[in-house]
C-alpha cells in the first residue's frame, strides 16, 4: 500500500544587505532550485537571474492577508520566500508559521540587523531592548525609555531617526546619543550620530537601524516613569475621571497581567488601568471601553503618549458595547457598576481562571459587590489613602475616598451569573 508523498516544504530564506555573496552553500541552493521566488522588491533583486531561474513574485500590499493566496497559488510547487535577515525576528517567518504550520517550513536564517548592529556598537545582545516601528506607530518606542537603557529601533524607512528624535525629545530624552546604522553588513555601511536636542541630519538611506543611549533630562517636565504599575497621575491627561496612582498599582496587581493576555477595561476614564496593563509586557493587549467620546479620545492620546499606541478604545456604553469583543483574559469595571447586565456580562465573559477585579466608591454598589463576594468568592478589601498636608503651621492627613475593591478568579465549576 503507498502513501502520498509528504508536502514540498516552504523555503524561506533571510538576505542580509550583502545579498547572494552573504548567503550559505545551503540557502544558494535552496533558493537556485525554488520554482518561485517570493519577496520583496529589493530583496528580489539581490538575486542573480542566472543563479536563480524560478518565476518572481513580488508580496503585495498589505502583506499578510496575502500570504494563504499566495501559497494556495502556486501548492505543489518548489517555493522559496525571502525575508530580511531572520525570518523568524520580526519577519515573515512567523506568518507562515501560523499559515502553513512550523513543520511545513524549512529555514536558513541570517544574521539579524539586531546581532549585526549589537556587535558594531560593542552592546551585548541580551542587554539590549529591540523596538520595530515598521508597520507600528513610532510611538511604541516611549514605553522603552529609562535612564540608561539602551535601545534598538528597527526603521521603517529613511524617516525613521527624525521621527525618534523628535519623540525622545518630546518625552524628555533630548540628551539621548542617537547612532544610525545603514546598510548594515554591505559594502556600502555608513553611519552618523548626534543628540536628539540637536537632531539635525537630513534623512538617509531607507535601510537602517537606530541605536539610542537613553539619557533624561532632568529639568523636562514630564514625570519621570517607572516600570512597574503606579506611574504618576501627572502622567496623564484627564478630566478627574483617573483612578489615582496608588489604588491603580493594586488594582493591576490584583489583576496580575501576563504575557499575551488581553483585558477588558470597561469604564476607561482616561485608560490608565488598560495603559499600564500592557506597559507589563510587550505581548500584552487591552480594550478600553468608554460612552464618553471625549474621554474615549483622550484615552487614545495617553496610550500614545506612554508607548502603548495598539490599545484599542471601543465607544459606547456597557454592556452592549462589548457585544463582538474577543474574550478577555481578565476584566477590570471601573465605572458603571449599576448599569443592568454589565457584571452578568462581565462575568460571563470570562473563561475559568479569567479574573475579575471591580473599585467602587458609592454604598450601592458597595452593596452589588458584597452580594457578588458572598456568591463566587474572592477577595473583597477597602482600599484608603490619606495624604500629608498643611494644616495652619503644622502638617495633617487628608483621606481620600475610599474604594471599595472585588477581585475574584472564576473557578471551572462557578455558574455564569
Amino acid at each position: 500500500m503507498s502513501s502520498a508523498p509528504p508536502p514540498i516544504p516552504v523555503t524561506v530564506v533571510g538576505l542580509g544587505a550583502d545579498g547572494w555573496a552573504g548567503l550559505t552553500a545551503a540557502a544558494r541552493s535552496a533558493l537556485s532550485s525554488a520554482e518561485v521566488l517570493i519577496g520583496g522588491p529589493r530583496q528580489l533583486d539581490l538575486l542573480p537571474a542566472a543563479a536563480c531561474p524560478g518565476e518572481r513574485v513580488a508580496w503585495p500590499s498589505p502583506l499578510r492577508p496575502a500570504v494563504p493566496k499566495l501559497m494556495a497559488e502556486h501548492a505543489g510547487r518548489r517555493i522559496a520566500v525571502l525575508a530580511s535577515g531572520d525570518p523568524m525576528f520580526y519577519g515573515i517567518g512567523r506568518a507562515l508559521a501560523q499559515e502553513l504550520g512550523p513543520d511545513a517550513l524549512a529555514v536558513h536564517p541570517h544574521p539579524s540587523s539586531v546581532s549585526y548592529a549589537c556587535a558594531r556598537l560593542g552592546w551585548p545582545v541580551e542587554e539590549t531592548e529591540v523596538v520595530t516601528v515598521v508597520g507600528r506607530p513610532v510611538a511604541r518606542l516611549a514605553a522603552a525609555l529609562y535612564e540608561g537603557r539602551r535601545v534598538l529601533v528597527l526603521s521603517a524607512g529613511a524617516a525613521s531617526p527624525n521621527e525618534i528624535a523628535a519623540l525622545l525629545r518630546e518625552r524628555g530624552f533630548g540628551p539621548s546619543r542617537i547612532r544610525v546604522l545603514e546598510q548594515l553588513g554591505s559594502e556600502r555601511e555608513d553611519a552618523y550620530e548626534g543628540l536628539a536636542d540637536g537632531w539635525q541630519h537630513p534623512p538617509g538611506d531607507a535601510l537602517n537601524v537606530v541605536a539610542v543611549d537613553c539619557r533624561r533630562d532632568p529639568a523636562h517636565p514630564a514625570p519621570r516613569l517607572g516600570a512597574t504599575p503606579g506611574l504618576p497621575d501627572a502622567a496623564y491627561e484627564h478630566d478627574g475621571q483617573l483612578t489615582k496612582r496608588r489604588v491603580r498599582a493594586a488594582t493591576l496587581c490584583a489583576l496580575a497581567p501576563a504575557p499575551g493576555e488581553l483585558l477588558w477595561d470597561i469604564g476607561g476614564g482616561s485608560g490608565s488601568i488598560g495603559i499600564e496593563w500592557m506597559r507589563t509586557h510587550p505581548s500584552c493587549r487591552a480594550v478600553a471601553v468608554e460612552r464618553v467620546p471625549e474621554r474615549a479620545a483622550r484615552i487614545t492620546r495617553n496610550a500614545a503618549a506612554l508607548g502603548v499606541p495598539g490599545l484599542r478604545v471601543v465607544v459606547g456604553a456597557a454592556p452592549g458595547a462589548l457585544d463582538g469583543l474577543p474574550a478577555p483574559d481578565a476584566v477590570f469595571i471601573g465605572g458603571g457598576l449599576t448599569a443592568p447586565g454589565l457584571l452578568d456580562a462581565a462575568w460571563a465573559a470570562l473563561a475559568p481562571g479569567g479574573r475579575l477585579v471591580v473599585n467602587t466608591v458609592t454604598l450601592e454598589s458597595e452593596a452589588v459587590l458584597a452580594e457578588r463576594y458572598r456568591r463566587h468568592g474572592g477577595e473583597l478589601v477597602k482600599l484608603s489613602v490619606a495624604h500629608a498636608v498643611p494644616v495652619g503651621g503644622f502638617t495633617g492627613w487628608r483621606q481620600a475616598m475610599p474604594v471599595t475593591q472585588w477581585s475574584v478568579t472564576k473557578e471551572k465549576d462557578q455558574d455564569q451569573t
